[in-house]
């Protein structure tokens, strides 16, 4: 293990440029390419594992992120002849001074098992569908 990762549990990645001017020092210092060769190559193996590593906990990571997210969803039931407001996402990052970002009411006409909603306007009985 390297000394940084004794210390702070995780891997220290080098730009590349860095470690190529210090495989070029060690070749310069030890004036034995093949030595200096092998140890590089054990050098790249090694990056390559703590490569993995980081990938693994990434993984871990984001799996568990998402665990989190999904038991904070609230499910919503939604039955024909409902009412409903639908949420204009568009003004959330433009919002206008004394706009509402809620349209609506609009009438639940059909809704299909996998959180597909047809929704009725109710002045212009214009259908359209959006997601649960």
């Amino acid at each position: 293990m390297s000394p940084y990762q004794l210390v702070y549990e995780k891997a220290c990645h080098l730009p590349v440029e860095l470690e190529h001017r210090a495989y070029w020092t060690t070749e310069f210092l030890n004036f034995d390419a093949k030595v200096a060769g092998k140890k590089r190559l054990l050098q790249l193996n090694e990056l390559e594992e703590f490569r993995q590593a980081a990938y693994d906990n990434a993984k871990i990571y984001k799996e568990r992120t998402k665990k989190w997210h999904d038991k904070k969803i609230s499910s919503r039931v939604f039955e024909p002849g409902q009412k409903v407001l639908l949420f204009n996402s568009k003004l959330k990052l433009f919002p206008g001074k004394l706009k509402s970002r809620w349209t609506g009411p609009f009438v639940v006409t059909n809704i299909s098992p996998y959180g597909r909603i047809e929704l009725q306007n109710k002045h212009f009985d214009k259908r359209f569908t959006m997601n649960g």
